[in-house]
């Protein structure tokens, strides 16, 4: 809960997992929906200054209180009651009177169909600044994603972004349990599931607090994995015996589903520049039972392969991007992300590509991977390195993975709008025995 009360700008009392699921829900989509939320604030305050000087307390309240009236239909003596009871607790009696106000105004148009919403109408560029308002998202990222899917399929994205995420959970196969265990698990605890294609893992789209309580994933029976993730680890099909090294691999989770393909024959070499998370992995390593096969390196990339002799069968780079694949369940990095972070991160995409490529055996395999759906992270990187070396070829990744995740190019490419997981792109790279 301590994201909810950084979010919301003051502390929670002990909830239920009932209320707990609410504040959540709540927290998540008013972050999600700031730019529509404060487009209507604004119109509805007397003056823009008003808005503009409002204090941010004040403002999360509002937010709060319009999220509910209008996407979570609360009825609105609730809505209006308790946040009016909320500002005048949190700040002052003249905050209540003045949130009293404005949710008043908001119920009128509202019951009269009249929001006051921008209109799609102009060029590109004034298009873009309205469908920003009305799916909130940042206009650069809407203009992109029109220029890049068309405008159908951005809207789409838009919608899922917006949505509230499902999460997927990885049985540990490595401390010999099944998915029909946590199958079983599941519906003792009365969770609602849903069986994914994939073999190891289950959906579920509310429950994750009693998952949690129940203690499965203390107790080492599965791990908050997306499907998507799993399938870049299929793409690297480790084969027992193999040896193998995570270039970013903190917080772990694709290092511990490598290592359980093993069966037990093989190393991983899990390396990162946070000590922290790297020490967070070998946790999670230790309470999965595959500690003997995963071994830890806390270094810079960059400095490592300079450094190392060490050559590997095969080498994943799950860089850092944008995450642009993954907005459904972080609600708040929409509005963290720059256009011009774009660039940075290409930079030092190529930068530890180049670097992951030193630690490749002759004639072993370099994957990159991202959590992102944007070409300039995903295509254009490989193109790019591939020119800088025409000893690695792209290879197919096809019969590693579905054929419905496999692009014309032979990449892997998931899309939370035609899949309905995270966004998430792999390549196979295989390096020349010359």
């Amino acid at each position: 809960m301590s994201y909810v009360e950084r979010t919301l700008g003051f502390s929670t009392r002990c909830l239920d997992n009932r209320d707990i699921r609410l504040v959540t829900v709540i927290v998540a989509g008013t972050v999600r929906w700031k730019r529509y939320l404060d487009y209507l604030i604004m119109s509805l305050c007397s003056e823009e200054k008003m808005f503009r000087e409002m204090e941010p307390l004040l403002l999360q309240i509002l937010r709060i209180g319009f999220f509910e009236i209008l996407k979570l239909n609360v009825p609105a003596y609730a809505a209006v009651d308790e946040n009016v009871r909320l500002a005048k607790v949190a700040l002052r009696p003249g905050a209540g009177n003045l949130v009293n106000a404005i949710l008043r105004k908001l119920l009128l148009l509202k019951e009269t169909n009249s929001l006051p919403l921008p209109k799609i109408e102009g060029d590109d560029r004034a298009q873009a600044r309205a469908l920003s308002i009305i799916y909130s998202h940042p206009v650069w990222m809407v203009r992109r994603w029109i220029r890049f899917l068309g405008k159908d399929e951005a809207l789409k994205l838009m919608k899922w972004n917006n949505s509230d995420p499902h999460f997927s959970l990885r049985v540990n196969t490595a401390n010999g349990y099944t998915r029909a265990d946590l199958i079983d698990r599941l519906e003792s605890l009365q969770v609602h599931y849903e069986k994914s294609t994939m073999d190891e893992f289950v959906r579920i789209q509310e429950g994750m607090q009693t998952v949690l309580q129940a203690g499965l994933l203390k107790e080492g029976m599965c791990a908050v994995q997306d499907e998507s993730a799993g399938l870049v680890v299929s793409v690297v099909d480790p084969q027992p015996g193999e040896t193998i090294i995570d270039c970013c691999a903190a917080p772990g989770g694709k290092t511990l589903f490598m290592a359980a393909r093993l069966s037990g024959q093989g190393k991983i070499q899990a390396l990162d520049v946070n000590k922290g998370r790297l020490r967070i992995l070998m946790e999670a390593a230790k309470l999965h039972n595959l500690d003997a096969m995963i071994s830890d390196i806390h270094a810079d990339l960059r400095l490592y392969a300079k450094e190392t002799t060490v050559k590997y069968d095969k080498v994943l780079l799950d860089a850092p991007c944008s995450g642009l694949g993954v907005l459904s369940k972080r609600a708040d990095l929409r509005w963290n992300r720059q256009f011009e972070d774009l660039e940075e991160l290409t930079c030092l995409q190529d930068e530890l590509l180049d670097s992951a490529s030193m630690l490749v055996k002759p004639g072993g395999i370099l994957f990159y991977s991202t959590c992102s759906i944007d070409p300039e992270e995903n295509e254009h990187r490989i193109t790019a390195f591939v020119q800088r070396h025409p000893d690695f070829v792209p290879q197919s990744v096809h019969g590693y993975v579905p054929a419905e995740f496999v692009t014309k190019e032979g990449f892997y490419s998931s899309s939370p709008t035609k899949h309905s997981i995270d966004g998430a792109f792999a390549a196979r790279l295989v390096q020349s025995v010359f």
